[in-house]
């Protein structure tokens, strides 16, 4: 058994390093902060120590056998109920949350780290954990940016000649688009024109392509939506 210097270092430790990776979840606001991230990351590291260290008394008894890693074993199944709770599935196909999601998971088995007394991976884990979601960052804001896509919502009149002139236009200001999907509206003679842009484009030139469309005849209502 674990003296009892050893347990309190293991769990207080455990409890610090998900606190860390919790500081910068709870800085963008997640639902999943930094008491979330201290408790999973503490119950998994008394998790691994029962595990390890609970069933000592009765070793060798006649008829009973021991798998020393079975109880930690379900930390890393049962986290993915919480995990699940922080994706929220938004409109146009979008989910947030993952990541939050897989900082819970990396925690939990964090915290089995420290309740095994693998210190230094533990330590490491949370380092790497913390440069991924702060350091790397920016880098994968940057990637996001150049595949960017850009939707124009359009209330117009019915009729393909409003809709050949919004082409027209789409084309003369040099803007290809992927798809464009016509849905009819609740006011009579009336369509929703949804036109998805194929790549990122200086904002300049689609806010003058966006005033272009809006004074064509027919068009009612012009907006635009980045993806």
């Amino acid at each position: 058994m674990l003296h009892w210097q050893e347990l309190i270092l293991r769990l207080v430790l455990a409890a610090i390093l998900g606190g860390l990776v919790g500081i910068e979840r709870q800085r963008l606001d997640w639902a999943a902060g930094l008491r979330t991230h201290m408790l999973v990351c503490l119950g998994s590291a008394l998790t691994m120590i029962v595990s390890s260290f609970g069933f000592s008394d009765i070793l060798g008894t006649p008829n009973v056998s021991l798998d020393p890693s079975r109880v930690a074993a379900q930390v890393i199944s049962g986290i993915g109920f919480l995990g699940a709770g922080t994706i929220l599935f938004m409109k146009h196909q979008e989910i947030r949350g993952l990541t939050t999601a897989a900082g819970l998971w990396t925690v939990a088995a964090i915290g089995l780290a420290v309740g095994g007394g693998l210190y230094i991976a533990a330590a490491t884990t949370t380092l790497l954990v913390l440069l991924i979601l702060v350091v790397a960052k920016p880098y994968k804001n940057r990637i996001s940016r150049r595949h960017q896509q850009n939707e124009i919502h359009l209330l117009v009149q019915a009729g393909s000649e409003t809709l050949t002139l919004i082409g027209k236009t789409l084309e003369d200001n040099h803007l290809p688009f992927l798809h464009i999907n016509i849905r009819q509206s609740d006011k009579p003679g009336m369509n929703h024109v949804d036109i998805r842009l194929n790549r990122q484009i200086e904002q300049a030139s689609l806010l003058n392509t966006l005033n272009a469309i809006q004074q064509l005849p027919g068009v009612k209502s012009a907006s635009l939506k980045s993806l």
